[in-house]
């Protein structure tokens, strides 16, 4: 919106012509999130507290996890809030990106808060069941991969590409692109489900998603502009690069919800703000062609939902458990490493994947 107003305004006044460039407008939505973020945190802390929306705590679990029994919930929702607000104010709004990522962020943030609204407030324990959050989350990825396969406009856009290899890319588009459908819905999907699981202890989750979703800005940028794609040996784009502005409106809304997840927890995100932000991301790595990366980048999300698949399968075969408790985390924390050890290692562990992730700009 601001960006048109801008654009209009730039006839009358040079000045404004700087809102035209990406990376100027990626800082406004950082520092627009950021701050709705902070203003509006305590605000609406008060309110779920005032509302007694409090998370519910396994008793099976960690012993030190029993305190937090009532710490507010669903605060994805600010998160979702500030991101929709800063990505709306400085997009170039005709850019379909921009509506697919935000369509596919709000489709699964719906999800998410029906599920957290039947357990916090309805006080039913199964919330949304299974087989329901499956499928509307299996409406949402398949109606973004469909969408991004009829509207492809370049042969690069349906193409997987193999990091460290320069030359190595498989087309997608074999048997009316149900490879590209079903990579891209696996994407979606699967990062949704794999940031929830991550999200049990305070600030585990939103911290890796801030470090992956920078990243994946970086990646945007860098495929929606011709020439460096070209240097770089990577995709070209076009119109992707818009997608930066939604990444920075992402971390900004993070490091602002971080500021009151941190250990202790003032608030917790809540399937609200977990489905979503996995969605987001896994949808911004299929359009930036860089799906296999962002499973390295994310290997804390892939790490936590294989130990959950490990777990389960072990249980049923041998009726054994391989670890302590499911998801790793709290693992971890039943072999005597207190919250904020593993929530730090984890944080190192991201960190060292993006850079591995970024490495593959130029180790082609």
């Amino acid at each position: 919106m601001l960006y048109w107003l801008a654009d209009y305004l730039s006839q009358y006044v040079s000045a404004f012509g700087v809102v035209q460039y990406l990376t100027f407008r990626a800082i406004l939505g950082v520092l627009t999130a950021l701050g709705i973020s902070l203003w509006l945190g305590p605000v609406m802390i008060r309110r779920l507290n005032l509302l007694q929306i409090g998370q519910s705590v396994r008793t099976d679990g960690p012993q030190s996890h029993l305190s937090k029994s009532g710490t507010p919930t669903m605060g994805g929702a600010l998160i979702l809030m500030a991101i929709f607000i800063a990505t709306l104010l400085w997009s170039n709004l005709e850019n379909r990106y921009v509506w697919v990522v935000l369509g596919v962020t709000f489709i699964f943030g719906a999800v998410g808060w029906v599920d957290d609204y039947r357990k916090v407030v309805e006080k039913n324990s199964r919330g949304l069941p299974a087989r329901w959050k499956y499928f509307w989350q299996s409406v949402g990825g398949l109606g973004a991969a469909i969408f991004l396969y009829c509207t492809a406009g370049s042969a690069a856009e349906t193409t997987l590409y193999v990091p460290f290899f320069k030359d190595v890319a498989l087309p997608l588009t074999a048997m009316g692109g149900v490879c590209y459908i079903a990579l891209t819905y696996f994407v979606i999907v699967g990062g949704s489900n794999a940031v929830n699981l991550t999200d049990g202890l305070d600030g585990l989750a939103i911290m890796p998603t801030v470090m992956v979703g920078g990243a994946l800005g970086i990646f945007a940028y860098l495929t929606g502009h011709s020439q460096f794609a070209d240097y770089l040996h990577i995709p070209y784009i076009a119109g992707a690069g818009e997608l930066i502005v939604f990444c920075a409106a992402l971390g900004g809304a993070g490091l602002g919800f971080l500021w009151f997840n941190t250990y202790p927890a003032q608030v917790f995100m809540g399937d609200v703000g977990a489905l979503a932000l996995g969605a987001a991301l896994g949808v911004i790595a299929v359009i930036v062609r860089h799906e296999i990366v962002f499973f390295i980048m994310g290997g804390v999300f892939v790490m936590e939902t294989l130990s959950v698949m490990i777990q389960v399968t072990s249980y049923k075969l041998t009726g054994k458990r391989v670890f302590r408790m499911a998801p790793i985390h709290h693992h971890f924390e039943l072999k005597g490493w207190p919250e904020p050890r593993v929530i730090v290692r984890f944080w190192i562990i991201t960190v060292m994947l993006v850079l591995i992730g970024l490495a593959t700009l130029k180790l082609r």
